[in-house]
């Protein structure tokens, strides 16, 4: 980043999101879930807007630059949808969006089981910041995937 450049994080509940700010979230998710690994799926899944559900945002230069979403359920909360703008790639985010992504769970949910449905090659990734498989690999949506949670 340039001495110019603005990052600046933000957690918000579904309720908080503008018709801006959800569009730039589902394009970015579009371009690199759909189009960029090129698999076809419904992103769209009635999740985003649905009762205590979050979306952790890293806006640089007023444009998205790294989202992952967090799901409620019960006892556990679940990130998904953990991505890095193609434009923001290299600048190291995906660490701190992922502590970013923790930490309000940890706020929001103290105390419940944190998991994520990861992308297989990312599992050490994924266990550098504390996670462990609990599944053996797994197919979803024809991309190789595993089960971790928080230890």
């Amino acid at each position: 980043m340039t001495g110019s450049s603005s990052l600046h994080w933000q957690d918000y509940h579904h309720s908080e999101l503008n018709t801006a700010q959800l569009y730039a979230i589902l394009a970015l998710r579009s371009e690199v879930f759909v189009v960029e690994q090129t698999c076809v799926y419904q992103d769209i899944d009635g999740q985003d807007l649905a009762g205590e559900n979050r979306h952790i945002v890293a806006w640089l230069d007023g444009k998205i630059a790294a989202y992952a979403r967090i799901l409620r359920f019960d006892d556990e909360v679940a990130i998904g949808r953990v991505i890095v703008a193609p434009s923001a790639r290299g600048l190291k985010l995906g660490y701190q969006l992922m502590e970013q992504a923790l930490a309000a769970c940890q706020k929001h949910w103290p105390g419940a089981r944190v998991a994520i449905s990861a992308q297989a090659h990312l599992q050490g990734f994924y266990g550098r910041l504390g996670f462990v498989a609990y599944t053996e690999i797994y197919d979803e949506d024809g991309i190789a995937h595993v089960g971790m949670e928080l230890r």
